[in-house]
């Protein structure tokens, strides 16, 4: 018994103790998320955390997504624009992708709406961004145009231009773009270097930025996407840029779980991120731009359009499980599970004890009833049976005795007995013997227990 108790606990504390396995879609390839799920997951391994992932790429977010939502992951890197997984939940914001619309100040575009019949270019093109893009567009009354001819454009309609960043001076410099739209972070190192090469493309060094208008109102009819604040003077150069904050909306790469994912295990995963993000920066930048999902209130992070995991939610808010409230339910079965064992092992004990003490009663009993038997019989092959099965029902108490404790007056009682049926007996054959003379009553030494056994 003691030996099932131990490996139980041994087993229950293997299974407590051993490290939880998440498989993690990462996408998009050649976005930075990637290489800083990598970095996450090396870090994890090599701290020996009780958190451990095995990543699984896809080729981009949808894909990532839709792994989440069929529940092929744990967690996955989400665009919730492009696609928002039914069962996911944010653990944190890996990026967010402001859009910025940034010229040179002599093209007089300081607006959506002037954008009307100009080329606007647009870097690394994905589907995800150009869909953004034209609904954006689409609340100022214009059309966005992939392919438009060269030529004049359309005057409802802003036509998109796909370039490459080492040709973006050039481009504007020669008038093939008016302007460039910007689907980046706006703390990046990328983001500075293209608001400087457009810096350069002006005259006078002078620039325009601008961002999307009427947040709440952009937030209400495209809700997957998120308000981002670009502080003034973010950028250098004289003068400094922006002149004031701007307010727009962009889209924003998260790292969700799904719905079911416990508690405990969300805040592992989320507080690991932020406390290894010094260590991960070092590793790649992309750690730097890892942040918090905003929210004012538990109840408006549960329940807001994004959702925030319960779990990272008790990270953020240092509420998170002890060691006791995290297992409680595990230690009360066992609790219960061992007073089970306990209990059963003690029913089995007195049963088997009550098993043997019944064999010495009835053995007792019968010596009993041979001893009356003995009493009034005359036939001596009868007498000489009673005198063999009283030695066989001593030797078997004896045995019984031998192997277990029993208890005292049990054994008092079967020594006495077989004292009194093997005398009985004896008398009785003496008196009854062959010759037809009646003997003096012989009795046997008396059988007294001692030790345990009997005699």
């Amino acid at each position: 018994m003691p030996a099932l108790i131990a490996a139980a606990a041994g087993g229950l504390y293997f299974y407590l103790t051993r490290p939880t396995t998440l498989v993690v879609a990462v996408a998009p390839k050649g976005g930075s998320e990637p290489a800083l799920l990598r970095a996450y997951a090396d870090a994890l391994a090599v701290s020996k955390a009780a958190i451990r992932l095995r990543l699984v790429f896809y080729g981009g977010v949808r894909e990532s997504a839709e792994a989440l939502r069929d529940g092929k992951a744990d967690l996955a890197v989400v665009r919730p624009d492009v696609l928002m997984p039914r069962n996911g939940l944010t653990l944190a914001v890996l990026r967010e992708q402001a859009t910025l619309v940034v010229s040179p100040q002599q093209s007089g575009i300081d607006g959506f709406s002037a954008l009307a019949g100009k080329r606007l270019g647009i870097l690394a093109p994905r589907k995800a961004d150009h869909e953004l893009v034209r609904n954006l567009v689409k609340r100022y009354g214009l059309t966005l145009g992939d392919d438009v001819p060269g030529g004049p454009v359309p005057s409802g309609t802003v036509a998109l231009v796909p370039v490459e960043e080492a040709d973006l001076g050039r481009a504007l410099s020669d008038g093939r773009i008016a302007a460039v739209i910007l689907l980046t972070t706006p703390t990046s190192p990328a983001a500075r270097r293209l608001v400087g090469i457009v810096r350069d493309a002006d005259a006078t060094a002078a620039v325009t930025m601008f961002g999307a208008s009427h947040v709440a109102s952009t937030l209400a009819r495209m809700p997957r996407l998120q308000a981002i604040t670009v502080p003034a003077g973010l950028y250098d150069g004289a003068p400094l840029l922006p002149a004031e904050d701007i307010q727009t909306v962009g889209a924003s790469y998260r790292l969700m779980a799904r719905a079911t994912l416990s508690r405990s295990v969300a805040a592992e995963v989320t507080q690991h991120l932020f406390e290894m993000r010094a260590a991960l920066a070092e590793a790649t930048p992309a750690a730097d731009d890892v942040t918090h999902p905003t929210y004012d209130t538990t109840v408006g992070a549960t329940s807001a359009r994004l959702p925030i995991h319960p779990g990272a939610i008790d990270y953020y808010e240092r509420e998170q499980e002890s060691f006791i409230e995290r297992y409680e339910s595990w230690i009360y079965l066992v609790a219960i599970f061992g007073g089970g064992l306990g209990s059963v092992a003690a029913w089995f004990r007195q049963r088997v004890g009550r098993i043997r003490r019944e064999r010495i009663e009835v053995a007792t009993l019968r010596l009993l009833e041979i001893r009356s038997n003995a009493r009034g019989e005359t036939d001596r092959a009868k007498l000489d049976a009673m005198a063999g099965e009283t030695d066989d029902l001593a030797a078997s108490i004896a045995r019984h005795a031998m192997r277990r404790a029993a208890e005292p007056h049990t054994l008092a009682a079967a020594a006495l007995s077989v004292d009194a049926a093997r005398s009985t007996v004896t008398r009785r054959l003496g008196r009854h013997g062959e010759t037809g003379i009646v003997t003096d009553d012989v009795r046997s030494e008396p059988v007294h227990p001692k030790n345990g056994e009997v005699g």
